[in-house]
């Protein structure tokens, strides 16, 4: 049997959609991508939603508006995806890592150590779609108010640090009875190709800003923003006689196209009432399985005040080495099961190396990473794939572990 890691949901109301793109002869951003925003809007409760074509242009576009630069700094956890810290290095401002707790998100008492003067934004990340404690940084932001040092109108306007998450996992995920996407000031969510909800490439922007902000307004300037800084989009363009516009800002080009919106259309269709129970039928199994293991530690699902969006399943090997742990992936693939290791700990990669980040700066998240093995999680998978995979993966443990 084969399995793979993550393909993509592509049922026939994905297909509609697409083909209706491609039949309507608009391509580029216009109805499909709105759509697509107002989907987002109603499933999250975001006040609007900006679609943009990658969580990292996303992530960029935000840190630009916020005014970060030279000198300013933005707090990241070490364990999270290169692209956290990469769009705080394209805004210019440095990432300042922090480390993880247990579940793999964020230490809140680690972001306390590291705010200072220069701290601008912080970035929580919900590792596998597991929200982080969002009540915990927002009483930290607002109780740091008197560090804050505002540069230029929109940091004054805000007069503290602005939490922007990184729910690239977490679109259906709830903290305290609300919907991520409105946890935060600003929320975005990844639409890349093995997310719970994909365009292929793509992102969305959630704006939750408090007065004196206008959300509505704001969505206007991130969309023109995203266009090069140019007052009107190809669709505004194609009206008679509206063909004049004006470039008003150093902007990006990082406009999502009609053409990948119509599949995350498609499939928002069904994520809240098919896609996403599935993925929790399947959480539940997993859990359900491995907790009569001794020797596994299984990702958190659910609690009073938490629901995963259960993006991963992230099972740990209890006392396993990192060698170990790679010959189980090696064991479980010769198997025909795809698995992954989300992720490798940013300071073990070249650039932060090369940056002055130290591993033994992060002994949690270097401790996480090493035993953490990422089984398939998807809608598509069958009552006998889902044995297959709990039965080849504790086989090939024990094997390993013997």
């Amino acid at each position: 049997m084969k399995i793979d890691f993550s393909p993509p949901f592509i049922n026939d109301k994905v297909k509609e959609e697409v083909l209706k793109s491609l039949d309507s002869g608009w391509i580029t951003t216009g109805p499909q991508v709105r759509k697509l925003e107002e989907q987002i809007k109603e499933a999250t409760d975001a006040p609007e939603v900006v679609c943009v074509n990658s969580w990292t242009s996303g992530a960029i576009l935000v840190l630009k508006w916020l005014g970060v630069g030279e000198g300013d700094e933005v707090i990241i956890p070490a364990y999270t995806y290169a692209a956290t810290a990469m769009s705080v290095i394209h805004a210019g401002a440095r990432p300042i890592m922090v480390d993880v707790g247990e579940d793999f998100n964020i230490a809140i008492e680690n972001i306390e150590k590291a705010i200072t003067p220069r701290t601008k934004a912080i970035i929580p990340v919900d590792f596998a779609g597991w929200p982080c404690d969002y009540d915990g940084i927002n009483d930290l932001v607002s109780k740091k108010r008197e560090l804050f040092v505002p540069q230029g109108e929109v940091q004054e306007k805000l007069g503290r640090i602005l939490v922007v998450a990184d729910a690239a996992h977490s679109i259906g995920a709830m903290y305290k009875g609300k919907s991520t996407g409105v946890l935060t000031d600003i929320t975005i969510f990844s639409l890349h190709a093995v997310k719970n909800v994909t365009t292929a490439e793509g992102g969305a922007i959630c704006l939750n800003l408090p007065e004196p902000f206008n959300n509505d307004e704001l969505y206007r300037t991130l969309r023109c923003y995203s266009l090069n800084g140019q007052t009107k989009d190809a669709l505004a363009k194609s009206k008679a006689g509206s063909w004049k516009y004006d470039i008003i800002y150093p902007g990006l080009k990082i406009n999502l196209p009609d053409v990948l919106a119509a599949i995350g259309v498609g499939q928002m269709e069904v994520y809240l009432d098919d896609i996403l129970p599935k993925r929790k039928e399947i959480f539940e199994q997993y859990n359900s399985f491995f907790e009569e293991k001794d020797w596994a530690i299984e990702p958190h699902f659910r609690t009073d005040d938490q629901q995963s969006s259960c993006h991963l399943y992230p099972l740990r090997i209890k006392g396993a080495t990192e060698e170990q742990r790679d010959l189980i992936i090696q064991g479980v693939g010769e198997r025909g099961v795809a698995v992954n290791v989300h992720f490798q700990p940013l300071p073990r990669l070249s650039l932060f190396k090369q940056m002055g980040y130290q591993e033994e700066a992060y002994p949690m998240a270097m401790q996480m990473y090493t035993n953490e093995i990422s089984l398939p999680i998807y809608p598509q998978l069958s009552q006998e794939h889902i044995a297959y995979i709990v039965k080849v993966v504790s086989e090939t443990v024990e094997n390993v572990l013997k």
